[in-house]
């Protein structure tokens, strides 16, 4: 009988391991006890794992001996990759250190440059001494011959490693979604690159293009049939998602005003990057040094007074702002020096909406004020200049003798400008109750749900080119600075045309304690002495009342 109980026990138990195990894998659930919710993913993320029928496999570069700060976002990027694993075994990952097998680290950071994937270098503080080390903050995720890369660690100008560090956590999420969903999905949507009104050259825009590619068909569209057969023109550009004007010069005939108006009508999505006054950097490079900025009529006052807002032909003079690099010398001895230029403001985020959350500084350069208007359209500030800001009419004359005064700080007094509104919602036609330019079937004089993004400078995408060659977009190759340009655009246009919601986990905030190295190196010996005399002490301790107890208890049962 005894024994009958045992087997039946045993058969219990192994049915109930059998039960737990089947439930297990078919009800799946983590818990997540963190305050910030950090380690559970964005239904959109959960979404684009979901999807992944065949192996990602993801090489994290993030390995070897690393400032305490860096070891944390190791240790972050790996629990956030488990995290994608674990509702998807399709993603996989490996931790590799690129100077393991390579004894010249210069030779290797060159090679990863040349990848497009520059390495940090920062500083190490031991034992109160500084040293200088090289990290590698990327990863490659690749799916059969496609490959994207991921950077971990974001660029903030005057960030410590910490802050630097801390605003990388808050978009890992983001940033591998994001590579996940360029390698799952397929691109879909078309982005128009217009053509025709004097915009920047191929070779200006060439980074910010290429990059868009990554993510959507592009294709150059020119309004010039507009004169001849408008109704077609306006057929074609319907075929297009979204448009990019990049910083046209030429004015707008209307016939080529009311197809981007119908366009907006049939629920397109712009993006605006035009300026009101012409000025530019070379034209100071002249033995004089001088040129006047000039208000610039395009023709479109009405097209976006219409729309709720207006660009004026004002410059922003502001405190807060990028410097001019300047050439002294000759030949060999020639030296490129940054100075104070207060027409290149860097722009501050007033808000926390998803396109600008947590980037870097968006550098403008002779930036104009945009005024909003009132009507229906929901209107958001992305981007303004700083508290100290001037604003300046124009025609004005613009000199380099002005790197060498001391600014007047009393007149700064103007406060945030904005310069880049994104404009949501219905859009009223600006030819309502309008003599119309040509005739078109179907004429809309109030649009579906749709978007708007309008920067008033065109410079914002334009990036430098070097021997022929495009330069990344926001990079200063004489300083190394790095701007929050090409992230700002890029995040603009994935906000229009992104239908996942993918754009929304940025917006999502996590909170990253760090040690104090200096209190660390201050209380060092302090807390080494505690580490080790405290648990002697508590040992110790307890021997005394093990002792004590024992010998009173058989103490007690001897008498």
């Amino acid at each position: 009988m005894k024994h009958q109980n045992t087997y039946k026990n045993v058969f219990l138990w192994l049915v109930a391991l059998v039960a737990i195990n089947l439930l297990a894998a078919n009800f799946f659930e983590r818990i997540d006890l963190t305050r910030d919710q950090r380690y559970t993913l964005s239904p959109a993320a959960m979404e684009i794992v979901s999807d992944a029928d065949s192996p990602i496999v993801i090489e994290v570069f993030l390995e070897g001996k690393f400032p305490s700060e860096f070891r944390r976002l190791r240790n972050e990027t790996r629990q956030m990759l488990e995290e994608f694993s674990a509702y998807n075994s399709n993603i996989k990952f490996t931790f590799t250190n690129p100077l393991e097998e390579s004894k010249d680290a210069e030779a290797t950071a060159q090679e990863f440059y040349q990848q497009g994937m520059p390495p940090a270098r920062v500083s190490v503080q031991e034992n109160g001494k500084s040293s200088e080390a090289l990290v590698f903050p990327w990863a490659v995720a690749r799916l059969g011959d496609k490959e994207v890369q991921i950077p971990l660690l974001k660029n903030k100008l005057g960030a410590t490693d910490e802050e630097r560090v801390s605003s990388s956590v808050q978009q890992l999420e983001y940033a591998i979604a994001n590579a996940l969903n360029k390698l799952v999905y397929p691109r879909k949507k078309k982005v128009a690159v217009m053509r025709g009104n004097g915009e920047l050259p191929d070779a200006q825009i060439a980074s910010f293009i290429k990059t868009l590619q990554e993510y959507y068909f592009m294709a150059p569209f020119t309004l010039d049939s507009a004169a001849v057969n408008p109704q077609k023109t306006l057929q074609q550009l319907k075929g297009y998602d979204l448009i990019i004007e990049a910083k046209p010069t030429e004015a707008f005939t209307e016939n080529e005003k009311y197809i981007l108006d119908q366009y907006t009508m049939n629920g397109g999505k712009s993006l605006w990057l035009t300026e009101a006054v012409a000025m530019e950097t070379d034209s100071l490079l002249n033995p004089s040094g001088r040129a006047f900025a000039l208000p610039r009529d395009l023709n479109l006052g009405d097209f976006f007074f219409s729309y709720g807002i207006r660009i004026n032909p004002v410059l922003i003079n502001d405190i807060y702002s990028a410097p001019i690099i300047l050439a002294s010398g000759e030949g060999n001895n020639t030296r490129f020096n940054p100075y104070p230029w207060f027409y290149s403001p860097l722009t501050t985020s007033p808000n926390d909406h998803p396109i600008i959350n947590n980037i870097e500084a968006v550098k403008f350069e002779y930036a104009n004020q945009i005024d909003t208007l009132q009507n229906k359209l929901e209107k958001t500030i992305l981007l303004s200049s700083s508290p100290q800001t001037r604003v300046e009419g124009t025609p004005r004359e613009i000199s380099l003798e002005m790197v060498s005064q001391e600014p007047d700080m009393a007149s700064y007094k103007d406060g945030e400008q904005p310069l880049a509104v994104l404009l949501e919602g219905e859009f009223t036609s600006v030819y309502k109750n309008r003599i119309k330019p040509f005739e078109i079937k179907n004429p809309l004089d109030q649009s579906e749900e749709t978007k708007m993004l309008v920067i008033s400078d065109g410079d914002v995408i334009k990036n430098e080119v070097q021997r022929g060659k495009p330069l990344e977009l926001g990079l200063e190759r004489y300083t190394g600075n790095t701007y929050g340009n090409k992230e700002f655009l890029l995040n603009a246009v994935n906000y229009m045309l992104d239908d996942s919601g993918l754009i929304d986990i940025r917006s999502k905030e996590i909170n990253i304690a760090f040690l104090d190295d200096q209190r660390t190196a201050d209380e060092r010996e302090k807390w080494q002495v505690i580490n080790i005399i405290l648990p002697l002490i508590i040992l110790g301790l307890f021997a005394f009342g093990f002792n004590y107890f024992r010998k009173k208890k058989y103490l007690k049962y001897l008498s």
